[in-house]
């Protein structure tokens, strides 16, 4: 059979090394260790002589180091010094596969070619050495990390590894040096889909170590403080043949002749419905993950190379850099935020409401600040049933191995509900989670202040009411701050802090410092009507019923913004939302910018109907419901013209781009940049559009609107 990689060879990739000046480079040090059997395993260290806060990452000279070092061995292995290879990281770390920094840097669509064949050729090496190769995944592996491992014959893995996936279609590209056909004919199609394109677009998500050893991707998993004696003595029995290998999800003859192109038709309906047709990579590793069923290794890196090179070279991968780099870097020093040593300690926790909004609030908290946390409402019954709501989730994540008994008495002994505001009385922050009107958050904030400290912090988590009438009758204002949540709130990563005009240094590094005890992003924003993700996704709402009540068809709105790549189409977005809540905050923004902002009868009169969209069995939408459609129709103005899909696309970028630009020259947020922040992690816009505001420079909204981009097109990385 032919070698996989003898298809490359080393001269082609010298000009590679131009682009590699200043690369942190990853060495391959080798050391020989003696095992039981008798004989010598080279065992290769992966480490870029950093400490642990900079991954080794896998540049031109790194691989071809990493080359040389292979061809070593394997000449080694030839002249019987060597009974295998094996591969492992620094202290936590195998790898974090190729530095982004310096991919986005590849200047054409040859170069990034070149840099996947140059992955192919290096790590393709360890399944070609002419004695067994192992990789002991001994922490965070991540994109080409993950190769590393699939080239070789077998791998083991650290029970505590975490931060194990192949995240490169959330960032615009495919898994390029062997992961898109090596990783479907480890594991088979259905786990396969599940590393490569479903986790990745569930915001990156990453699997720990157990988690990838019973999807199949490690052959054993041992235990921190032994892992690489562990390993090797279990390399030293596959060696000696006393350890034989089974892999369950090995994909058989059965598999490959049905299942097989039956799961990537499933997975194509599912993307095609939840994500739409405009990010391309996902789609492109949907049709390496096909062609992986029959293809020869060969191919199926030659294929790569291919898609590789093409998606590297294209506007996605470019603005998806810009994205990635937001929230990496800029996500990590909001603008605007005070000394982090003037935030107080928040000791105990109080949640104003116990519906399933605050109850989900109070969970949250508990697990992440683990500290005391009281719930309260208008009655003992409906805070017994947040109470029963939280115990809920705790037995759920106890039940899934994500809380051992010992921590979930302890979070369980910390929460505690009352209808005595008396007992907020110790609290140092309060967040409410009531109905979205003024003068209730008003009311209750005026109780509880009669109870807690002048110096505890009043979060609101209002979605667009302003944040200084909140607290405008306080006795404090200046410890009320804006602490906006998006939903669901465990799972979606942005906060959105206003600083009220009152609002107090102390009081916003305090309400910084929770988001980040949270896990949360935060960006700061002025208190301004919708603040920012709610102000843009209203500009797009109102467009939409304001299409449709002049006569535009449902069909015609929804074509009109797919080309945004948002997660889901405003009809869709409006039902999850709530159509009551949705007509609020059409009004709410009428009310503000009335120019600007339509309101919507038709809305007000879908929510009291209750009716919008038709749903399957399942709940999942399948078109607008045809008494919708006749409600909507009532409100058409006499002399209404519908628009076109062509007349509403543009409509809708102008409307975009003239909003934003007004929002930035009032000071909304400090730059573009966290508009593009607020939009990625609050409301789904696609790493693959690099954000809003440089789509609608690509787009020419920006230029006929106002003269002038949002970014310098020579540096903003897209397009």
């Amino acid at each position: 059979m032919a070698s996989a990689i003898s298809q490359y060879s080393v001269g082609q990739f010298d000009s590679l090394l131009a682009l590699s000046d200043d690369e942190v480079v990853t060495h391959s040090h080798v050391r020989d260790v003696p095992v039981p059997s008798g004989g010598v395993l080279a065992l290769v260290t992966l480490d870029n002589g950093r400490d642990h806060t900079r991954p080794s990452t896998l540049g031109p000279q790194g691989l071809l180091q990493f080359a040389r070092v292979m061809d070593d061995q394997a000449a080694r292995a030839a002249r019987g010094e060597i009974a295998a290879v094996a591969v492992t990281g620094k202290p936590f770390i195998l790898a974090a596969g190729a530095d982004l920094s310096k991919v986005g840097d590849i200047p054409s669509r040859e170069a990034g070619v070149a840099m996947a064949q140059l992955g192919h050729y290096a790590l393709g090496k360890l399944g070609e050495l002419g004695v067994p190769s192992f990789v002991f995944i001994n922490g965070l592996a991540l994109g080409g990390g993950v190769e590393v491992a699939l080239n070789a014959d077998y791998r083991t893995i650290d029970r505590n590894a975490a931060g194990i996936a192949l995240p490169e279609v959330f960032l615009g590209i495919i898994p390029g040096w062997g992961g898109a056909w090596l990783l479907p004919n480890l594991i088979g199609i259905e786990n396969a889909l599940k590393v490569v394109i479903e986790n990745p677009l569930k915001n990156n998500r990453m699997l720990k170590a157990p988690q990838a050893f019973e999807l199949g991707m490690a052959d054993a998993m041992f235990d921190s403080a032994s892992f690489l004696e562990d390993s090797i003595r279990w390399a030293d029995g596959v060696i000696a043949g006393r350890t034989k290998v089974k892999r369950a999800n090995e994909p058989g003859k059965l598999e490959r002749a049905v299942k097989w192109d039956a799961a990537i038709g499933i997975a194509r309906k599912m993307l095609e419905k939840r994500i739409g047709t405009v990010a391309k990579s996902p789609y492109v590793a949907l049709d390496l993950l096909k062609a992986a069923k029959s293809s020869t290794k060969a191919q199926g890196f030659a294929a790569e190379d291919e898609a590789l090179g093409e998606l590297i070279s294209g506007d996605q991968f470019r603005a998806s850099i810009y994205a990635f780099n937001l929230v990496q870097k800029r996500a990590k020093r909001p603008a605007g935020a005070p000394d982090k040593a003037l935030a107080k300690p928040v000791t105990k926790v109080g949640v104003l409401g116990a519906g399933l909004m605050a109850s989900q609030f109070a969970l949250l908290f508990l697990r992440r600040l683990q500290v005391p946390v009281i719930i309260t409402d208008l009655d003992q019954a409906r805070v017994d049933k947040g109470l029963a709501y939280i115990h809920g989730e705790l037995d759920e994540l106890q039940q899934k191995g994500r809380l051992d008994s010992d921590e979930a008495n302890r979070l369980r002994a910390l929460l505690s509900g009352t209808v005595d505001k008396a007992d907020f009385a110790d609290c140092d922050w309060v967040i409410e989670a009531v109905f979205e009107e003024l003068s209730i958050k008003q009311a209750v904030f005026a109780e509880i202040e009669q109870h807690v400290s002048p110096e505890a912090v009043l979060a609101t988590n209002t979605s667009s009411l302003s944040v200084e009438q909140i607290g405008a009758e306080l006795k404090h204002p200046e410890r009320v701050v804006g602490f906006h949540f998006f939903n669901p709130v465990a799972v979606m990563p942005l906060i959105e802090v206003v600083n009220a005009p009152a609002t107090d240094d102390a009081t916003l590094a305090t309400a910084m410092g929770v988001a980040q005890k949270l896990r949360k992003n935060a960006v700061i924003t002025a208190d301004s009507p919708g603040f920012v993700v709610n102000r843009i996704l209203a500009k797009l709402l109102g467009e939409a019923m304001h299409a449709v009540e002049n006569g535009t068809p449902f069909e015609d709105v929804v074509a009109a913004q797919r080309h945004f790549g948002l997660p889901m189409d405003p009809f869709v977005l409006l039902d999850l939302v709530g159509l009551k809540v949705g007509a609020h905050v059409l009004d709410t923004h009428h009310a503000a910018f009335p120019e600007r902002f339509f309101p919507s009868a038709a809305l007000h009169e879908l929510a009291e109907a209750g009716v919008l969209l038709e749903k399957d069995g399942k709940g999942n939408p399948t078109g607008i419901d045809k008494k919708a459609v006749k409600i909507v129709a009532k409100h058409r103005p006499e002399g209404a013209r519908p628009s076109t899909v062509a007349e509403l696309t543009a409509r809708l970028e102008d409307g975009l781009a003239d909003e934003i630009h007004r929002m930035l020259e009032s000071g909304v947020v400090s730059a573009a940049e966290d508009i593009d922040l607020c939009m990625i992690l609050g409301a789904g816009w696609p790493f693959q559009m690099g954000g809003v505001t440089p789509f609608l420079d690509r787009v020419g909204a920006s230029e006929r609107v106002f003269g002038a981009t949002f970014h310098d097109p020579r540096i903003q990385g897209v397009g």
